[in-house]
């Protein structure tokens, strides 16, 4: 018997780099640096391959001989941000013209490319880490595609963001199996009833290399003829498929609409709940005590994300259900944030917005009564520890991975300065310059601008 239980540390989802390499020194205007205190004038943050090995101001800090120096004197530093709720290969209003028609006529293979160019949009404006909770295709779960979207990029053999990705653990005829039309024929092992079954299911995601079992508790709002109260589990399912995803040293995500959904996650154990669109005060204060965080996802619920659905050619049942959530997601949010809840930034983009306008969902954030910097550390301190990996990443800290952005504005006056491209200056992952856009520099993760949209409509 082992004695003690620690013996064990999972490593983290990505190859581990340690400290090693060409030094480098960032010179910025301000620093947020994700930890909720005081910004900081003139910083200097020192790196050492892909990570920091100290963060002070100008003048205080030795720089050692033969330095790499980048000036960022001009800008606001703050830590690459982070989207826990993503579908990178769903059919995008920026990228296909009509999604009921693109499901049927884009191959998969196809589909991941997509996938991977959708996340390249989100790299370009300083999301360097996105938790795709998964999808599904015509020709059965995409769990596969996309963990070789993430292995890639790991890899080095393409560039972009760091992903999770999420595997759908559903039963038949959920939320989530409805994201496809009723009349299409499933193939493939793509949902599962029963305890037994869906820990299978769990399973195989798990086998493929997911690093998050996403399920669904309740029904949800985009899709169409099913209502969000439906249950779309029972207890005992659910308490199946997060004990499997624990079993494993993964996680899971539940989508919970319902406050009987967010009990039920609560139950079972899940690491984070997704959603929440309906609260009392019971649940709000259960979900408090626990401090399980919920990403809200509100930007695809605004009134200008259904009219982008409405142009992508979702059903006007689809639309007239999403503004019937609208208020309910907002009070909602309003309660949370209230209440303590930590809240970890996720935008459910899919179908729409665009990829890369990811911080939108912080201005709604704000619109709704958030402080500027607590939206932020929704995106960076608290949505790394919503996914676990707060050791490395969410703040500008010695010991961190060197994800660091450089904005041309100060985004705690004005929050919309990061949905600005020209004015997102500097992405840094790991050390590395992904995108700059400095004076007298044109570097971009996604150089191509005139891209078509290829459903055959």
């Amino acid at each position: 018997m082992v004695a003690n239980k620690e013996w064990w540390k999972p490593e983290a989802p990505w190859p581990k780099r340690e400290a090693s390499g060409k030094r480098v020194a960032i010179f910025g205007g301000r620093l947020i640096d994700g930890r909720g205190g005081a910004v900081v004038d003139k910083p200097v943050i020192l790196l050492e391959g892909a990570r920091i090995t100290a963060v002070d101001v100008e003048g205080r800090l030795q720089i050692p001989p033969g330095t790499e120096t980048i000036d960022a004197s001009a800008y606001t530093l703050m830590p690459g941000m982070m989207d826990c709720h993503i579908h990178t290969a769903m059919f995008n209003c920026m990228t296909f013209h009509n999604h009921r028609v693109a499901q049927w006529e884009v191959m998969p293979q196809l589909q991941q490319m997509y996938s991977l160019f959708h996340a390249q949009n989100c790299l370009d404006m300083g999301f360097t880490t996105l938790r795709d909770l998964g999808m599904n295709s015509s020709r059965g779960l995409f769990t596969q595609e996309l963990c070789a979207v993430r292995d890639s990029i790991d890899a080095g053999i393409l560039e972009g963001p760091r992903m999770l990705i999420g595997g759908f653990t559903t039963i038949t005829g959920s939320h989530l199996d409805l994201i496809q039309p009723r009349a299409m024929p499933r193939s493939g092992f793509n949902t599962a009833d029963g305890p037994y079954e869906l820990r299978k299911l769990a399973r195989l995601n798990l086998q493929w290399g997911c690093d998050v079992i996403k399920t669904c508790a309740s029904g949800g709002g985009g899709t169409d003829k099913e209502e969000p109260d439906i249950r779309n589990m029972t207890q005992d399912e659910l308490d199946a498929v997060v004990d499997e995803a624990h079993a494993f040293h993964k996680t899971a995500a539940v989508h919970c609409f319902t406050t009987g959904a967010q009990k039920m996650a609560l139950k079972a154990g899940a690491d984070t709940i997704e959603h929440m669109v309906f609260s009392d005060d019971e649940t709000i204060d259960m979900i408090a005590r626990a401090g399980v965080p919920v990403t809200p996802t509100l930007a695809h619920r605004t009134d200008h994300a259904i009219q982008l659905r409405r142009e992508l050619g979702t059903a006007e049942f689809v639309l007239n259900k999403l503004k019937r959530l609208q208020p309910h997601c907002y009070e909602t949010f309003r309660k949370m944030h209230k209440a303590g809840i930590k809240i970890a930034m996720g935008t459910d983009m899919g179908f729409e917005p665009h990829f890369g306008t990811n911080s939108w969902e912080l201005e709604v954030y704000v619109g709704l009564g958030m402080k500027p910097m607590d939206a932020i550390l929704t995106a960076t301190k608290n949505a790394a520890e919503a996914i676990k990996l707060s050791a490395d990443l969410g703040t500008l800290e010695a010991g961190k991975l060197a994800d660091i952005v450089a904005v041309d504005g100060d985004p705690l006056a004005d929050i919309r300065v990061l949905q600005e491209k020209k004015r997102i200056a500097l992405v840094l992952k790991e050390g590395k310059i992904c995108a700059d856009r400095r004076p007298g520099m044109n570097k971009n993760v996604v150089p191509v601008t005139d891209w078509k949209k290829i459903d055959y409509l």
